[in-house]
C-alpha cells in the first residue's frame, strides 16, 4: 500500500544545513526528497483504460444534484488516458523544496519555500480533503516574493505546507489519532524542527480545525492565524435572525448554498465518518472510482466558472490532485480522518484562548458561510473579506484573493 516510499530519493547530511533548513544534529531525521512516482503510472493508466462507464446510465435534468455527471467523468477519463502527463507534472510539483523529518514516530512530508528578507514571517499553510499541499502550489513562491499590504507594510513568507498524516507522503497515523495531536506534531515541526519561535497559520476544510487548535491552544508560538473555514457548525437563517444578523446579496447567496450543501452535499461525509474502510477500501486500488468520488467534491464546492480567469481549477487540476491520492497510495488512509475526529464540528461557539490577531475569508461558492460576527465570536478578528469569486479550494479557485488576504497577516504580525 504504501511502497511509494521506495521510489522516493532521499538526499541528506546529519549535521549543518540544507536547502537553508538548520538541522539540529538531524535528530527528526530531515531530509530534502525527490518525488519520483513515474513507476507507478503504466499500471494506474491501464487500469483507467480498462475501466467501462456504461452508456445507458444517463439521466436527463439532473445535474449533479445525483452526483458527478456520466458525461464529466467520462470526459475526465479520457483526458487521463490521452492528454494527462504526470512526468510533466511531477517535474513541476519538484520545483518546490519537498522535506520529510519524523516527528512522534511519523514521517511528515512538508514543503519548505524561504523568502529572501530577513524578517519574513513563518506561515503554516494547512490543507483539508480531498485536498494535498498542492492546493497552495499557485501560491506558494509568491508568498515569498516581497509585497506591499493594504497599509503600506512590507510583508514576505517562509511558507511551509505539510501533507496530513495519512496524506500524500506523510505516514498513516494510528487509527485513534486526533487533531489535536495532528496539531502537537505540526508545532512540533515548527519551533523544534524549523526553530520558528512564533509563526502564522493559515487553514481550510481540516486545516481549519488544526489551526484553530494551533490558534487555540499553542497561543504563545502563533503570531496571527487566517481561516477560509471555521470547525464550528454554521447557523441556520432561522439563527442568524434571532441573533439579529442581516446579510447582504452576497451573504444571501452564500447563506443559501451553505444551506443547500447541508441537505444534499455531505453523503460523503456520513460515510466516510462511519465507514472510512468501505469506501476506502473500495477505491484504493480503483483510479477511475477515486476520479468520481474526489473530482465530484472539487467539481460542486467550486465556483461555476472554476477554470476561467482568476481560477486555475481546470480538468488537469483535478487529474493532478486524483493522480497524487493513487499513485501515493494514501486514499483509504485519507478518510480514516472523518472516523478518528468525529466531534470536530461545534455547535457552540467559543472564543479562542488568546488575543493573537485572527483573519478571515469568505468565498461565495464555499460549502460553508459565517458572516463576520459569527467569526469574531471564536476569535481575536481584525479583518473579514468577502469575495464574490471562489469557492472551497481558493488557493486554486482565486489564488490572487486568497494571495492578497495571507498578505495582510503582516499588517497585524506580532512577534
Amino acid at each position: 500500500m504504501f511502497g511509494f516510499w521506495f521510489q522516493l530519493l532521499a538526499i541528506g547530511c546529519l549535521h549543518g544545513v540544507v536547502h537553508g533548513v538548520p538541522l539540529k544534529n538531524n535528530i527528526f531525521d530531515l531530509h530534502p526528497f525527490h518525488i519520483n512516482l513515474a513507476s507507478g503510472v503504466p499500471r494506474m493508466l491501464d487500469q483507467i483504460r480498462n475501466t467501462e462507464l456504461p452508456e445507458q446510465f444517463r439521466y436527463s435534468g439532473v445535474g449533479t444534484s445525483l452526483g458527478i455527471g456520466l458525461d464529466d467523468l467520462k470526459a475526465l477519463q479520457t483526458e487521463w488516458m490521452t492528454g494527462f502527463n504526470w512526468e510533466r507534472e511531477q517535474d513541476s510539483i519538484n520545483e518546490l523544496k519537498h522535506f520529510t523529518a519524523i516527528v512522534e514516530s511519523l514521517t511528515i512530508h512538508f514543503v519548505h519555500e524561504k523568502a529572501n528578507a530577513s524578517n519574513a514571517i513563518p506561515l503554516l499553510l494547512i490543507h483539508g480533503w480531498p485536498g494535498s499541499f498542492l492546493e497552495f502550489a499557485p501560491i506558494i513562491n509568491k508568498l515569498t516574493e516581497e509585497a506591499e499590504t493594504s497599509t503600506g507594510k512590507r510583508v514576505s513568507f517562509n511558507v511551509i505546507v505539510p501533507s496530513l498524516p495519512g496524506f500524500a507522503f506523510s505516514s498513516p497515523p494510528p487509527v485513534n489519532w486526533t487533531i489535536q495531536e495532528t496539531a502537537r506534531v505540526f508545532n512540533i515541526l515548527m519551533t523544534d524542527v524549523l526553530g520558528y519561535g512564533t509563526y502564522a497559520i493559515h487553514g481550510t476544510d481540516w486545516g481549519s480545525a488544526i489551526a484553530y487548535t494551533l490558534y487555540d491552544q499553542y497561543n504563545k508560538t502563533i503570531g496571527a492565524a487566517h481561516f477560509a473555514f471555521l470547525p464550528f457548525y454554521p447557523e441556520h437563517p432561522d439563527q442568524l435572525t434571532a441573533e439579529n444578523i442581516t446579510l447582504s446579496e452576497l451573504e444571501k447567496a452564500e447563506e443559501q448554498n451553505a444551506m443547500n450543501w447541508a441537505g444534499t452535499g455531505d453523503g460523503y461525509f456520513v460515510e466516510q465518518s462511519t465507514k472510512p474502510n468501505t469506501i476506502g477500501l473500495a477505491l484504493q486500488d480503483n483510479p477511475v472510482g477515486q476520479l468520481a468520488w474526489i473530482a465530484e467534491k472539487f467539481m460542486n464546492w467550486s465556483d461555476p466558472n472554476a477554470g476561467t480567469s482568476p481560477s486555475l481549477l481546470n480538468r488537469n487540476e483535478i487529474l493532478r490532485s486524483v493522480s497524487l491520492y493513487y499513485l501515493t497510495g494514501s486514499f483509504a488512509s485519507s478518510v480514516l480522518i472523518y472516523s478518528q475526529n468525529p466531534n470536530t464540528w461545534r455547535t457552540e461557539y467559543s472564543k479562542a484562548h488568546t488575543d493573537s490577531p485572527m483573519l478571515f475569508s469568505a468565498f461565495k461558492y464555499n460549502v460553508a458561510f459565517w458572516p463576520t460576527r459569527l467569526v469574531a465570536k471564536v476569535g481575536n478578528l481584525v479583518l473579514y473579506r468577502n469575495h464574490d469569486f471562489g469557492g472551497h479550494f481558493p488557493g486554486l479557485d482565486n489564488p490572487p484573493a486568497l494571495l492578497g488576504d495571507l498578505r495582510e497577516i503582516g499588517t497585524y504580525w506580532r512577534e
